[in-house]
């Protein structure tokens, strides 16, 4: 695989995705360089590349002779590939342009569920709802004793979200924190936040401290699946600076979700546009098929305990 440009800067974690898709990834900037220049750079790795794609991570526009030059690649079998269409088929994300090259079209991509695929996500959340009830149950018993010996106080802690339509509710959570932890204001929370008690951590690592949204799932505010809903005085900071953000708006939210599985971080704007870029890909290409392939994932995530690596997903 050839990487032609910088328009786009990929994570270390996405390298190491890509290498066991692609045999090989050259990266060759394509800035103010003559046209013969850039084509001996492009000869000289697809020596070295077996899998023969490159994909077109340019800022500035292609001229007419480089074009030319990659179609007649084509018959010999090298491909050729947008820098959109490639996040969205090998990493499941949809790039997110900002500046003057922000893609409005976009929008016409981002749609609310049809009826049909909202009934089948309410069917899904009534099943997954129905299995999760014991196992929960039980769990929140044995949560509430460890919470008497580590930090008493009630089980279950409320905050406000944001959800469908940008509208706020109640979101219900196994209370992992100290009571009155944001006496100081709000905060995200970090490694080894001073804030959580033992217990508490181990929930939050293990992500099951979110079985109390099981309510808000049987209420019709979340679904099991979708973008994960987020505090109003952060939803302000990021529609400021984040194309698109609102647009995840459009759906409920879910208590698990794409950008959980791919990107388990969230600490601060640009965690949050990483996260925006898999949920609006997950917007707009849902399916049957994507919803259980989530639901699996986050499952072995649960069983496992680990953050299992998730190239081929």
């Amino acid at each position: 695989m050839i990487i032609l440009g910088d328009k786009y800067n990929f994570s270390n974690i996405e390298y190491s995705r890509l290498k066991k898709q692609f045999n090989s990834i050259k990266h060759i900037s394509y800035k103010a360089q003559s046209f013969n220049e850039n084509i001996n750079k492009i000869e000289e790795a697809l020596k070295t590349s077996k899998q023969r794609v490159i994909v077109l991570n340019t800022q500035a526009p292609l001229d007419k002779e480089l074009i030319s030059y990659l179609t007649k690649l084509e018959l010999q079998q090298v491909k050729y590939i947008t820098i959109e269409h490639f996040l969205e088929i090998y990493l499941k994300k949809y790039f997110i342009s900002e500046g003057l090259s922000v893609n409005t079209a976009f929008l016409e991509d981002v749609k609310p569920y049809s009826l049909f695929q909202y009934s089948i996500k309410r069917l899904i959340d009534f099943i997954g709802v129905l299995l999760l009830f014991l196992p929960t149950l039980l769990f929140s018993l044995y949560t509430k004793f460890r919470m008497f010996k580590e930090s008493p106080g009630t089980l279950y802690f409320k905050q406000k979200r944001v959800g469908l339509g940008g509208q706020e509710f109640n979101c219900v959570k196994l209370r992992s924190m100290h009571l009155n932890a944001e006496e100081n204001g709000a905060k995200f929370a970090k490694e080894n936040d001073p804030r959580v008690y033992p217990w508490g951590d181990r929930i939050r690592y293990t992500k099951v401290d979110e079985l109390g949204q099981l309510y808000n799932v049987l209420k019709g505010e979340m679904h099991l699946i979708g973008p994960r809903p987020e505090r109003k005085i952060w939803t302000i900071e990021f529609e400021k600076s984040i194309p698109y953000y609102s647009q995840r708006h459009v759906v409920a939210p879910g208590i698990t979700g794409l950008a959980q599985l791919k990107y388990q971080y969230g600490r601060g704007k640009i965690d949050a546009k990483e996260k925006l870029m898999y949920d609006l890909y997950y917007i707009k290409n849902w399916s049957i098929k994507l919803e259980l392939e989530i639901i699996w994932k986050t499952l072995v995530f649960l069983l496992t305990s680990k953050k299992e690596d998730l190239s081929n997903f």
